[in-house]
């Protein structure tokens, strides 16, 4: 018999416990339904409680295959990253999944016990990892390129600046000057885009107030876009203090996104921007305490993304506008990776666009 404090002790633990916690006996009825696992699944404890566990997960045979393994072998059995855990009226979710028996004080088995933990977190990491990779292979490449091209592209630029100096104003051929010296321009700008992309500036760490920033940032924005009725939307926690950041190069990832949100909606649009301190996921250096990540989110109702594009919009030189280099996200990926932290965007097509900023909160040691 266990002392009710220590059974009081076991609920709550249970009830806090980040994981899903489901326990199914020799019969193979649910017994133990934890919080999280009603979060994870979409059902109440009332709809799982006593309920076959097979009837109730019947089209998740990854599931019913660890419970049946673990109480026909009697020991422990995991799959750690190839479950997804469908869910009613939303998408499935990724998970790592633990299979235990269960066993009585004389250590007959009484049933299974499941542990379930949500791996979204973990695969948005992983992600950011990749895509930093893979931009800093391409950040090599470019470097290289801009070095070759810079060097004749001044040289047309010159000859076209000679050559309309020997002209006339009048003169047809003019136009054409013209049209090269701007054209070289702006080849020279993507290169240097590049070349920030490539090898940028090494960061000057300061305390940065990033409610101060996005303030900044709308201001000027509503002032830009003031014939377009865009609304602009400000939800930020004001009890955010600083972190340990680049002020110019944090100034410059939001600029970008916000622009790139009022470009993406038509007249009397609305973009969100909220903050706030996330305790789901948290960043751990070797000798230091864990600390939280600063979430700002960048919300718009423009036109969306298409799904076979999501992948593609940290790519460099990939754009679905008519105008830009399609290097602003990429740029935007590598301030965010040096900061340590990472980005993600969901949309849907018609109807707009979110776009998460995680930063983990550093403070600097005096």
């Amino acid at each position: 018999m266990i002392p009710p404090r220590e059974a009081q002790l076991y609920r709550q633990i249970l009830e806090n416990v980040d994981r899903a916690v489901i326990a199914v006996d020799r019969g193979g009825l649910i017994t133990l339904f934890n919080p999280t696992a009603q979060s994870y699944t979409g059902l109440s404890e009332k709809q799982a409680r006593g309920r076959s566990f097979r009837k109730l997960f019947a089209g998740q045979p990854r599931l019913l295959e660890l419970v049946d393994e673990t109480e026909r072998k009697g020991r422990a059995i995991s799959d750690p990253e190839n479950v997804h855990l469908l869910r009613p009226m939303a998408d499935p979710l990724p998970v790592s999944v633990s299979a235990c028996p269960l066993l009585d004080a004389a250590g007959a088995q009484e049933g299974v016990v499941l542990l379930i933990h949500d791996l979204t977190r973990i695969r948005e990491l992983e992600d950011a990892v990749h895509r930093a990779d893979r931009l800093s292979m391409l950040g090599t490449l470019a470097a290289g390129l801009a070095h070759e091209i810079k060097n004749p592209l001044g040289g047309i630029k010159g000859a076209a600046q000679l050559l309309a100096m020997e002209l006339d104003d009048n003169n047809l051929v003019a136009e054409y000057t013209q049209v090269m010296v701007r054209e070289a321009d702006r080849v020279n700008g993507i290169i240097e885009e590049l070349m920030d992309l490539a090898n940028p500036r090494p960061a000057e760490w300061s305390e940065v107030d990033l409610t101060r920033i996005l303030n900044d940032i709308v201001l000027f924005q509503k002032e830009a876009y003031r014939g377009q009725d865009i609304e602009f939307s400000l939800a930020l926690d004001p009890s955010i203090p600083p972190l340990s950041g680049d002020e110019n190069l944090l100034t410059r990832l939001f600029l970008n996104l916000i622009k790139n949100a009022a470009e993406a909606v038509t007249r009397e649009g609305r973009i969100e921007i909220r903050s706030r301190i996330s305790g789901d996921v948290h960043l751990t250096r070797p000798g230091t305490r864990p600390v939280p990540f600063v979430e700002v989110d960048i919300i718009d109702n423009g036109c969306g993304i298409q799904r076979e594009h999501l992948e593609q919009v940290f790519t460099p030189f990939f754009t679905s506008k008519t105008t830009g280099s399609g290097l602003g996200l990429s740029i935007c990926q590598k301030i965010v990776t040096e900061h340590q932290g990472f980005m993600k965007v969901s949309s849907t097509p018609g109807e707009g666009t979110r776009i998460r900023v995680a930063l983990p909160f550093i403070r600097r040691r005096s």
